[in-house]
């Protein structure tokens, strides 16, 4: 029988992505960090809420890129 390998884990994908406790994959938004000052209220507010992933292929690109992100529920959306 053949060695089996562990995968490493691409960091950035982690941080990025999450699993919900239903098992939705979920994303942060981008363009929180800077240049927020001419953004409204709304906008920056808008920021914090956490979207699902829908496109299937999309889906299996964090799986391939984060294969133990599931496993694990502590893993906070950064």
């Amino acid at each position: 029988m053949g060695k089996k390998y562990k995968i490493k884990t691409h960091k950035a994908t982690a941080k990025r992505f999450r699993y919900t406790g239903s098992g939705k994959l979920v994303r942060t938004k981008g363009g929180k960090s800077h240049l927020r000052r001419r953004k409204s209220k709304r906008a920056k507010r808008l920021f914090s809420d956490m979207l699902e992933v829908r496109s299937a292929q999309d889906r299996k690109r964090v799986q391939r890129l984060a294969p133990y992100l599931k496993k694990h529920k502590s893993n906070p959306p950064a």
